[in-house]
Parts: structure tokens; C-alpha cells; sequence
């Protein structure tokens, strides 16, 4: 590695960094103020760079036509944010923060639709910045003049926001919203448009900073998700709200990244090391040291590393006798269901489908609702688990037995580790922390070529012979599933539950009576990893195969809104939820081609006529049932 490549590549890096930074910005300017983790800032980006694209070619990519259509982009952008902000997010300030999630996520999916009805499947590859297609010659190596361009304009952009939050008026009611949202607003200021300002400058960021990644990249259907995850590592890197932080932790991830494409390969110890496999998840590494190290971020103000106790939650309560009817019906039905696969023969697999979902929801639910920690990673658990069971199938040629054995203690093991480190960190930093270690499982297992197959995964997963046939394979399901949820549920009601729920509630008066919170929470974490990875094992024979797909960000968010949907603080909810998502994504997906949106507009109906999920409704019927009687 000589030194003009080292300097080149670096050099490289920067301009990389300008590109996080723009989107990471505008999410800590939305954060800051909202306290709504916008799930959607990556479709917005995604959306600048469509945009950009069909407006350079209706303008022209002349000089003047490029650049306008660079800045016209962005503030159509902010004008569909600031109409989202409007019309949809208004409406849930006061909802919990995890059904604002939700409700962001929702508009991913309507959003990323719009974008496939407008411009298409294909990838769409823009022309070059007039005038800077070319390179300049630096130490030997040459660097391509548009990055040089990019390098400029992320400190260009820091500088302006950084008059604008300390040299205006507006700015001084940003700041003053960031640091007191209550106070604020009883100083008179007209909150409502604040949000919505600050909304769409947050997008217009967004926009910027895809409609500039025209030249550098095409404009492809999958920006949204990639973008999100690099943005909200930077954000929570940088500390929440910093907006001087996202730019010192873009600078920093992307060079650190930078480096590992220079260097390629070290030898440590005799071990050779490709550093450069290391750029797939190098940005969630430094996030989990940086969290473990410093869990505010880098330039974030210090937390209290546990959970902030707020309001008690509603007691859970035991089944009446409605409940445990309408339980043993649903029951009866399920063991009645194969009857019927003669008329609908997709019946038992769209079932199996959905009682693998209901278990590794109800596993999610365990440690989100009574337990308090919110993850954004719990699909490693899913991931560890499938894989576990399919390497004692396929790599020791044991029996499915063993492997349905291996799958939960390999998803234990997991929470093991991860959740030690995690328990340690409370609300968003604690969730990033379990993504972060989703996506080092998730890298390990795409690029471990010689024992998870890699990108192609594993094959030839099936069943035994006496669980080959599909219904067979339904009743193996079934029993895991209600078993499953059946002893999480008696958990819950133990002492080991109520004292979960106490550290949730109040942890200073948790540990004054003498329990150990953080190690009742990591016992929790272990308990739903067991779960998760049983649930794991059952989907990766259901498939005959398994792939890193099973540990994206994609499945853990599916797990989020599984939860969410059915109602976070109810012991139904994750049974409902799963089901109702499952069924609705298999259905509206066989109906069109646009069914992500479809179902983004269900989920965005029921979170604002439910917030408290689907299963709020019969508990609000028991409630009232209670009040008559």
C-alpha cells in the first residue's frame, strides 16, 4: 500500500462522508425536535434521486439544467414531506413513539410503491455532472472531479445549518423545541408548524442528498432501506440530535471504510484477515463499540444508562372466561384446519407460515411490551436459530430432532452474548445496539462462504420422514407455536415476570427492593432468543432452505410491526398481529403488484383508528364488560 493510494482512497472516503451526512442531518433535525424516529427518511432520499433523475432529462444536462434540477428535486421532496408531515404524523405526536415507527414504516411502503408505479422496476442511471465528468490527477492517482464537488458541499451544508440554528429566529425556536418541547409551547410558540417545518428541511436534506448521488449511482427501488440503516448509524454514532456529531460520525465511517478498501488484506498472527469484506457492516461495528464505549455518541449529551421510568403500564391480567373460550375455539379451528386443505390446498402452508410468524412475534413482544427494551435487531436470534438447525441437518447428518434442539440453543446463545451488552443502554440507543449486532451476524453469515454457503445459503433442509407431508409438518408447527406462547405467556405471570415488569415500570424502586434489573433483563433476552430461534429452526424446514435473508433488517422490522399492529402492551397483540400482517402480505401480494402500498395504507388505517393496537379492542370490551358488571 503506497502512500498516494492511501491518500486517494481517503480522499474518496470524504466525499462518501458529505453523501451520509445530508441524510443523517436531516433525520437528527427530525428527531431533535419531533422525537419521531422517521423510518421513511431513506424513501425521501430514494425519491430525490428519481426525482432528479426525471427532471434532468425533461430540463436538460446542460450546467444550469443539472444544477436546477439538483434543487428543484430537493424541495419537491420537502413539499411531499411537509404534506406527509400534514396529513399523516400530526395526527400520532402523542401516540407511543413505537407506533410512530409504525406509522413511518407504513409510508415506506406506500412510498416505495409510488415510486414503482412512476419510474418503474429497472434501475435508472443517470448522466454526469455537466462539466465535472472528468478526473484531476492527484499524488499519481486520479480522482474523479464530481467527489471533489461532493467533498465541498457537505461542509458547506453544515455551515449553513449551523447559521441557521444560531443565527436566526427560527433557529433559536429549533433549538429551543430540541432542548424543551413543553416549555416551548407554553412560551407561545405555534408548535404545529415548527414540526412541520423542521419536517420538510429534514427532507429537503434528504432530497438534497440523493438527487446529488445522480452521477454517482443509479436510482434503484432499494435505496430506501440502505439508506435508512447507514443514516440512523450515523445519527445515533454522532448522538441524537447533534447535528455536528452526524458529521464527525459520517467522517468517520466512511473512512474507516475507506481504509478497509485500501488495505484489502492483513495478516494478523499468521490468520489472513480481508479487511475489505469488512465494508459491509464496518459502519454497525463502530456503532456497537461506540455504544458499548459512549452510549450517547460521540457529541450527544449523556444519558442514564437504563430505562427512564415513566407512567406504570396496565397490569396484564389472566384470561377470563370469554378469553379462554375464544382461545380454545381458535385452537379447535387450527386442529380442525388440514380438513380443508382438500378445497384450499394452500391453506397449510400459508398456516405454518403464520404460526412461525406468531411465534417469533410473541418472542419479540416478551422483551419489547412487558420487559421494556426495544429491538431493532431481533431477527439474529430468527437467523442463528434457522442456521443452527441447518447445519446439524446438513454439515453433522443428525436427525431434525437434534436439529430442532440446536436451532433455540443457538438463538439462546445469542441473546447470551448480545444481551449483555445491550441491557446496558435504554430506549433508541439500546435498540440501534441490537441492530448493529444483527447486521455483524447478518455480514458473518453472507460472507462465510465455506459454512453458510454465503449469499446462496443453505440447501436440502427438509423434515423427517413422519413430519414430511405437509399436514404433518402443520401439527409439528402448531405444537411449537401454542406451546411457545403458551410458556412465555406463563413467564410472564411468574415472579421472574412480575419483576421484568417491575424494572420496566420503576427501575430505581425495582432495585431498592432488591432485584437486579439488568440481569433480570438479560435473562429476558435469553429467553426470547430461545424462542426466536426455535422459531428459526421450524422456518428453515418449512423452506427446505435458508438464506441471509432470514437475518435482514427486513425481518426484524416485519417483527416490529407484527407486535405493533396486534398491540404492544396486550398478550394477544403479537398473536393477532403476526396473523393479520402474514395474512394480509400474502394475500394483497397475490392480488397485485403493488401490494406493499395496499398494505401500508391498512397499517396506516390502523394505527390511527387503533393506536393501541388490534387487540386493544377486546380489551376495551373487557373493560367495559367489567365496568357494567
Amino acid at each position: 500500500m503506497t502512500f498516494s493510494s492511501l491518500a486517494v482512497q481517503l480522499i474518496n472516503g470524504l466525499a462518501d462522508a458529505s453523501a451520509m451526512f445530508l441524510v443523517a442531518a436531516g433525520l437528527s433535525l427530525i428527531f431533535g425536535v419531533t422525537r419521531i424516529v422517521n423510518f421513511a427518511h431513506g424513501s425521501f432520499y430514494m425519491l430525490g434521486v428519481f426525482i432528479a433523475y426525471t427532471l434532468v432529462s425533461l430540463i436538460g444536462a446542460s450546467g444550469v439544467g443539472f444544477w436546477s434540477a439538483v434543487l428543484l428535486s430537493a424541495c419537491a421532496v420537502a413539499l411531499l414531506g411537509a404534506l406527509v408531515e400534514i396529513t399523516v404524523l400530526r395526527r400520532i405526536y402523542r401516540a407511543p413513539e413505537l407506533f410512530q415507527l409504525l406509522a413511518t414504516f407504513a409510508l415506506v411502503l406506500v412510498l416505495k410503491d409510488a415510486a414503482l408505479y412512476l419510474w418503474g422496476p429497472e434501475d435508472l442511471f443517470g448522466p454526469r455532472a455537466p462539466g465535472l465528468a472528468g478526473s484531476v490527477e492527484l499524488l499519481g492517482r486520479r480522482l474523479p472531479q464530481y467527489d471533489l464537488v461532493l467533498i465541498v458541499i457537505g461542509p458547506a451544508v453544515l455551515g449553513l445549518l449551523w447559521l441557521l440554528l444560531n443565527r436566526t429566529r427560527w433557529g433559536t425556536l429549533i433549538r429551543a423545541a430540541t432542548q424543551d418541547r413543553e416549555m416551548a409551547g407554553a412560551l407561545g410558540i405555534h408548535q404545529s408548524w415548527l414540526f412541520t417545518g423542521v419536517f420538510a428541511l429534514g427532507c429537503f436534506l434528504a432530497g438534497l442528498g440523493g438527487a446529488l448521488q445522480g452521477p454517482r449511482m443509479p436510482a434503484t427501488l432499494a435505496l430506501d432501506l440502505e439508506t435508512i440503516g447507514n443514516a440512523f448509524v450515523v445519527v445515533v454514532v454522532g448522538g441524537m440530535g447533534s447535528i455536528g456529531g452526524a458529521f464527525l460520525a459520517a467522517l468517520l465511517i466512511a473512512e474507516i471504510k475507506a481504509l478497509c478498501v485500501a488495505f484489502g488484506q492483513v495478516s494478523i498472527a499468521g490468520v489472513v484477515v480481508s479487511l475489505s469484506k469488512l465494508t459491509l457492516v464496518a459502519e454497525f461495528l463502530v456503532m456497537a463499540l461506540i455504544l458499548v464505549l459512549r452510549p450517547w455518541g460521540l457529541l450527544g449529551k449523556p444519558q442514564v444508562a437504563s430505562r427512564v421510568a415513566g407512567p406504570p403500564e396496565a397490569p396484564l391480567r389472566p384470561a377470563n372466561k370469554l378469553q379462554r373460550g375464544l382461545g380454545l375455539a381458535g385452537l379447535a379451528l387450527l386442529l380442525a384446519a388440514p380438513l380443508l386443505a382438500g378445497s384450499f390446498p394452500y391453506l397449510s402452508v400459508l398456516l405454518v407460515e403464520i404460526l412461525i410468524a406468531v411465534l417469533f412475534a410473541a418472542s419479540l413482544h416478551f422483551i419489547m411490551g412487558p420487559g421494556g427494551m426495544h429491538s431493532f435487531g431481533h431477527a439474529a436470534y430468527f437467523g442463528l436459530g434457522a442456521y443452527a438447525a441447518a447445519l446439524v441437518l446438513t454439515g453433522l447428518r443428525l436427525p431434525m430432532e437434534m436439529a430442532l434442539i440446536a436451532g433455540p440453543l443457538a438463538g439462546a446463545i445469542g441473546a447470551l452474548l448480545f444481551g449483555w451488552f445491550c441491557v446496558r443502554l435504554s430506549g433508541v440507543y439500546l435498540a440501534m445496539l441490537t441492530l448493529a449486532f444483527a447486521q455483524i451476524v447478518w455480514a458473518i453469515v453472507f460472507q462465510w462462504d465455506e459454512v453458510t454457503g454465503g449469499s446462496n445459503g443453505l440447501v436440502g433442509i427438509w423434515p423427517a420422514a413422519w413430519a414430511s407431508s405437509p399436514t404433518a409438518f402443520y401439527y409439528l408447527a402448531l405444537a411449537f407455536s401454542v406451546a411457545g406462547v403458551l410458556l412465555l405467556r406463563r413467564v410472564l405471570f411468574s415472579p421472574f415476570g412480575h419483576a421484568m415488569r417491575a424494572g420496566r415500570d420503576s427501575p430505581l424502586r425495582a432495585e431498592a427492593i432488591g432485584i437486579d434489573v439488568k440481569r433480570v433483563q438479560w435473562m429476558a433476552f435469553i429467553v426470547a432468543g430461545l424462542f426466536c430461534g426455535m422459531a428459526g429452526a421450524l422456518f428453515a424446514f418449512s423452506k427446505g432452505s435458508i438464506s441471509p435473508e432470514a437475518i435482514s433488517v427486513n425481518r426484524s422490522v416485519d417483527g416490529l410491526v407484527m407486535v405493533m399492529l396486534g398491540g404492544i402492551q396486550t398478550l394477544s397483540g403479537p398473536v393477532a398481529g403476526a396473523a393479520v400482517f402474514t395474512w394480509l402480505q400474502d394475500v394483497i401480494a397475490r392480488e397485485t403488484d403493488y401490494w406493499r402500498a395496499l398494505l401500508g395504507l391498512v397499517i396506516l388505517a390502523l394505527v390511527l383508528l387503533f393506536p393501541g393496537g388490534i387487540a386493544s379492542v377486546s380489551n376495551r370490551w373487557r373493560k367495559n364488560d367489567e365496568e357494567v358488571a
